[in-house]
């Protein structure tokens, strides 16, 4: 729905007509006076629930929890560490239960509190794998007591780390040993890709294993996202540009819920939308009864020879009974009487059904599309801007890129309001066909932001194009023209997605 109207502009008739349902409606047309630039990282702004974690930060945390475990339980790091990842990094419950009965997490945990020795000898000894014999400094012995030779622990070790994670719960060869193979050991023993490939699985288990963080899903990052838990807000935005939603992992789809984000998706794959084309844009020849797909406005019919014979598409009668008096080749006077009485058969019900259906589900889609693409258009504009045009912008007004930054800033609240509007086709789809008001209020609501979004997108794209062209263009005025619209564009967008979220249709 397209509006040509302020985002100021306020229909008092709307307000009156849906104070009922929420008085939060009148906080959309409240005046947004604020004329500064908007920054999305600004918390003064929005609230943020999310903290973005880099490999170092990741490895921070972990370090600094092997630590303090290694004080407060009195054992060495490398005890801690492996106790740790055995608990999922849950230090509440690792506290809890060493306290309870510390032989009995030792034993589970494979760290025995009392280590097997075997003085020096000058006497070969027999590896228990390969079976050959090796003078002592060829082995290594495991606080279990039992030995190995260097060749065969590496062979061991480095077989496990290529399975993958697995090897993070190793434990002695002896078939009747459960001693843990701790990091300190496989450091020593192993090749550097394969000690890189253990510390690798080791730094995502502290991702994996937690129920509030996760990896970023954009291809080729290696950021994770932990959630301040205790809210509802699950759209997140890491360091990479990407943006998901870290409840069910897809896009940010506020302010649409996830379940109706899976129907959603579901629905755009699934087999129903083709049985719905096929039923409303094919139907059996009335002669031969062979199918015939209507591609075409155009209601006269031919079918493929040998039959060839010519028809309605809606009555499926003779065309030679059909002229301008029944309707011309675009409607039927016939088959829209027979509708008006009823008297059409079941199979005509449903495919008409089928046509409805069609048609509506593809008015939401398209523009579900259109905006998805408007957005990604948006990105490469944005990248287009970083990498050239602000370098051109910078030599033409003697200005610094941080004066220029409210031009990136305006690019960024684009691509953030294409992605509401694209949801919001989604979200529009769902509500009730019955609920005609408050299918009017959406429409209104929907409409005056795409109207708003127009007249920010043509400042940051077609007023910049001309001031880059042409010398005479005030780039104050610009300047507070793009300031003013984004700030006010960041104002309704995010009233409208507040509004939506709190809707019960």
């Amino acid at each position: 729905m397209d509006s040509d109207d302020n985002l100021d502009y306020y229909d008092s008739d709307y307000e009156n007509q849906y104070s009922d349902d929420s008085d939060d409606t009148a906080n959309l047309y409240d005046d947004e006076e604020d004329d500064s630039a908007v920054n999305p990282d600004d918390n003064s702004k929005s609230v943020k629930t999310f903290t973005v974690l880099q490999e170092d930060d990741i490895n921070k945390r972990q370090e600094d929890q092997i630590s303090h475990a290694s004080l407060i339980l009195s054992i060495p790091e490398v005890s801690a560490s492996k106790l740790l990842y055995y608990y999922k990094w849950n230090v509440s419950q690792l506290h809890d239960e060493w306290f309870a009965d510390e032989e009995k997490v030792r034993t589970a945990v494979g760290l025995p509190s009392d280590a097997v020795s075997i003085s020096g000898t000058d006497e070969l000894i027999t590896c228990g794998i390969c079976f050959d014999p090796f003078p002592i400094e060829e082995f290594h012995q495991m606080v279990c007591g039992h030995w190995y030779c260097k060749l065969c622990w590496k062979v061991y070790i480095t077989t496990s780390i290529t399975d993958g994670p697995g090897c993070l719960l190793l434990r002695c060869p002896e078939p009747s040993c459960k001693v843990a193979v701790c990091r300190d050991m496989v450091e020593e023993l192993v090749a550097e890709e394969e000690w890189g490939k253990y510390r690798r699985y080791y730094l995502r288990s502290y991702v994996e294993e937690s129920k509030k963080i996760k990896w970023c899903p954009m291809p080729g990052c290696e950021n994770a996202i932990e959630l301040e838990l205790g809210n509802d807000l699950f759209d997140v935005a890491c360091l990479c540009s990407g943006t998901f939603c870290w409840n069910c992992g897809q896009d940010a789809h506020r302010p649409v819920h996830c379940d109706t984000v899976a129907k959603w998706v579901s629905k755009n794959s699934s087999e129903a939308e083709n049985t719905n084309w096929i039923l409303a844009h094919s139907k059996p020849c009335p002669k031969c009864k062979r199918s015939i797909e209507k591609n075409h406005g155009c209601m006269h019919m031919t079918c493929t020879p040998p039959c060839n014979f010519q028809f309605c598409w809606l009555c499926q009668g003779d065309w030679r009974e059909h002229n301008e008096k029944t309707g011309g080749f675009y409607s039927c006077n016939k088959y829209e009487v027979a509708k008006s009485k009823g008297l059409l058969d079941e199979v005509e019900k449903v495919r008409e059904m089928a046509e409805n259906s069609l048609n509506r589900y593809t008015h939401y889609y398209e523009r579900w599309v259109a905006n998805h693409k408007s957005r990604d258009k948006a990105i490469a504009d944005l990248n287009a801007l970083e990498t050239g045009i602000l370098q051109n912008l910078r030599d033409k007004t003697l200005e610094s890129e941080g004066q220029l930054k409210f031009i990136k800033e305006a690019w960024e609240q684009i691509i953030e309001c294409r992605r509401v509007l694209k949801w919001t086709y989604a979200y529009g789809y769902y509500i009730p066909e019955d609920e005609q008001v408050k299918k009017q209020l959406f429409e209104y609501i929907q409409g005056e932001a795409e109207a708003q979004l127009e007249k920010l997108h043509n400042q940051a794209e077609k007023e910049l194009n001309n001031f880059l062209e042409k010398d005479e263009a005030d780039f104050g005025v610009f300047r507070q023209k793009l300031v003013g619209l984004t700030a006010v564009s960041h104002s309704y967008f995010t009233k409208l997605v507040a509004f939506f979220e709190t809707q019960k249709w």
